[in-house]
């Protein structure tokens, strides 16, 4: 492994590893939610829960979109060296190929699949 691969494990770790409920093997609504940049009633729309939902960190639904949203931010973060440039990416960059929406859209709607599909093209310089 070269040292920038190295880095970007380390960059991406380090962002995984912030985003844990205390004590519990979850990832926290309310610490995702605050790297994301919004409240944790907005989460509730991203992941398309129920906000009461929210409130137990347990839900499989729950951990199971969270860390899809995650996979995405994570691959972003390999293309732009940067996890807040790619949480940017994530919420605000309109991605033409689908109707202008942005991944935080995308994966909201259950096209997951599309995003990471997207994101491998770039990676392997299909676009742009």
């Amino acid at each position: 492994m070269t040292v920038a691969q190295n880095t970007q494990a380390a960059m991406v770790s380090g962002f995984v590893e912030s985003l844990q409920e205390p004590r519990t093997p979850y990832i926290s609504p309310k610490r995702f939610s605050k790297a994301l940049g919004v409240q944790v009633t907005n989460l509730a729309d991203l992941t398309g829960v129920h906000r009461n939902t929210l409130r137990n960190p347990a839900s499989e639904r729950l951990q199971s979109r969270m860390r899809e949203m995650i996979k995405a931010i994570t691959a972003a973060a390999t293309l732009t060296g940067d996890i807040s440039k790619a949480i940017y990416w994530y919420r605000n960059e309109p991605i033409a190929e689908y109707d202008h929406k942005n991944a935080a859209e995308l994966v909201a709607e259950g096209h997951f699949e599309a995003v990471m599909s997207y994101l491998r093209d770039l990676e392997n310089g299909a676009r742009g």
